[in-house]
């Protein structure tokens, strides 16, 4: 989405190669913060584990969903980005 507004930003200035960048700048916008989003999922959920074993399975299952569903909104706005790009 943020890709999208951007594009529409720079063709109303005149730059229609500007744009493009900037919607691929936003998909790769989009990835960078899946990653550090999942990076610190994982890393919170290993803390979560060190000091309380037992609760393994349920900050696993935890884990999982919640790192599908940031997976799945960047993958959405990589393929919007991306689109833009390739319309």
């Amino acid at each position: 989405m943020l890709s999208t507004i951007l594009l529409q930003a720079a063709e109303q200035a005149g730059g229609l190669g500007i744009g493009y960048g900037i919607a691929a700048l936003g998909a790769g916008l989009a990835a960078v913060g899946a990653g550090l989003g999942i990076g610190r999922i994982g890393g919170s959920a290993l803390e979560s584990i060190a000091r309380q074993p037992e609760a393994i399975n349920d900050i696993r299952a935890n884990m999982i969903l919640t790192a599908a569903l940031i997976e799945g909104a960047a993958f959405f706005a990589m393929v919007v980005g991306l689109l833009v790009v390739f319309k």
